[in-house]
């Protein structure tokens, strides 16, 4: 019985099947933040030329 309980590698894939999802999700999260840090910085800038041209 404890041999088939140590043969058994069904939890394993889950688990790497999480992983994936975990280290995929951190690095959409850093992509969005990145981006989010870019455009705003780039905003004021758009918003000053505007009101300076009109």
């Amino acid at each position: 019985m404890m041999q088939k309980f140590w043969a058994d590698e069904s939890g394993a894939t889950a688990i790497e099947y999480s992983l994936l999802a975990v280290f995929l999700g951190l690095a959409v999260i850093a992509g969005a933040r990145a981006v989010g840090t870019t455009l705003s910085g780039i905003f004021p800038k758009i918003s000053s030329n505007l009101s300076g041209a009109a």
